[in-house]
C-alpha cells in the first residue's frame, strides 16, 4: 500500500471504520486508461482510486470487470452494487447514489491522419459513408439519439475500433478519450501522429462512482469524504499523471 495512504488513513479515516459494513460488489468495464485488464490484473486510474478509498475506509469488496451492458444491469437490478466510472448524465440522476467526481474528460472522433478527405465539423461527420462505435453504451446510444444514421455499432471492445480503423474496414471511429486512445496507440504499437483527433467535441462530463439505490448512506458519505481527503492532498492527481503524463 502506497505510504501516502497509508498517512493519510493515520491522520483522517482510519481502517476499520466500516469493518461491519454488508459486503458490496464492486464492478467495472474495460475502458481504458480508467478501468482495464493488464497481465491478469484490474487496473487503471479510476481502479487505483477506488482501491485508495478503500483503503481509507477500510472496505475490502473485490472487483469485477464485466461487459458495459452486464455491468449495468447489474447496478440496476442487483442490490449493494457499486460501478465505476460512469458518467453522471440527467436521465441518471436520481437512479443511483453518487460520488465524485473524479475527473473530467470529453470524447471526439478519430480518423487515420493520411485519410482524405480530412473531417473537420459536425456536418462532415453525419455525412461520412461509416462511423464505427462500441454496440452497446452511452457514447453508441447518444450518437443515435443525435441523428447519426451512418453508425456501425459492430465493436463489441474498444480495442476492436483501432484494428478496424488501421485495416481500412472504417473511415472513422468514437469510443475512447484522449487517454484512452494513447493507451491504445501503445498497446497496438501505433506510431505518434498515425491517428487525428477530429475537433469535434462529442461529449463531456465528468466521471463518477455510482452506488445502486439501496446501498448505505453511511457507506456513500465514507467513500465520498475519502475521495475529498485524496484530492486536498494530491493523491487524486498523482494516480491520475501516473496513467495519463502532461506532454
Amino acid at each position: 500500500m502506497k505510504l501516502a495512504i497509508l498517512l493519510l488513513a493515520l491522520l483522517g479515516l482510519a481502517p476499520g471504520a466500516h469493518a461491519v459494513t454488508p459486503q458490496y460488489q464492486v464492478v467495472t468495464e474495460e475502458w481504458a486508461p480508467y478501468n482495464y485488464i493488464q497481465d491478469g490484473e484490474v487496473t487503471g486510474i479510476t481502479t487505483e482510486i477506488v482501491r485508495a478509498i478503500m483503503a481509507l475506509t477500510g472496505d475490502q469488496f473485490g472487483i469485477q470487470v464485466v461487459p458495459s451492458q452486464r455491468a449495468s444491469r447489474m447496478l440496476n437490478e442487483q442490490s449493494r452494487t457499486i460501478m465505476y466510472s460512469m458518467f453522471r448524465t440527467p436521465e441518471r440522476e436520481r437512479l443511483y447514489k453518487w460520488v465524485g467526481p473524479i475527473v473530467q474528460d470529453s470524447i471526439h472522433p478519430y480518423q487515420l491522419a493520411s485519410a482524405r478527405p480530412a473531417v473537420y465539423s459536425l456536418q462532415q461527420l453525419m455525412a461520412a459513408p461509416q462511423i464505427t462505435t462500441r454496440n452497446a453504451g452511452l457514447i453508441p446510444d447518444l450518437l443515435q439519439s443525435l441523428g447519426f444514421n451512418n453508425l456501425d455499432r459492430s465493436a463489441a471492445k474498444n480495442l476492436q475500433l483501432y484494428r478496424m480503423l488501421l485495416a481500412g474496414r472504417t473511415e472513422i471511429i468514437i469510443g475512447d478519450t484522449e487517454g484512452g486512445v494513447a493507451y491504445y496507440s501503445r498497446l497496438l504499437g501505433i506510431p505518434p501522429g498515425t491517428l487525428r483527433q477530429v475537433p469535434v467535441e462529442i461529449y463531456r462530463a465528468s466521471l463518477y462512482i455510482a452506488f445502486s439505490a439501496d446501498s448505505d448512506d453511511a457507506l456513500v458519505a465514507a467513500w465520498a469524504q475519502a475521495l475529498e481527503t485524496l484530492r486536498t492532498s494530491g493523491e487524486l492527481e498523482r494516480i491520475r499523471l501516473e496513467y495519463v503524463p502532461t506532454p
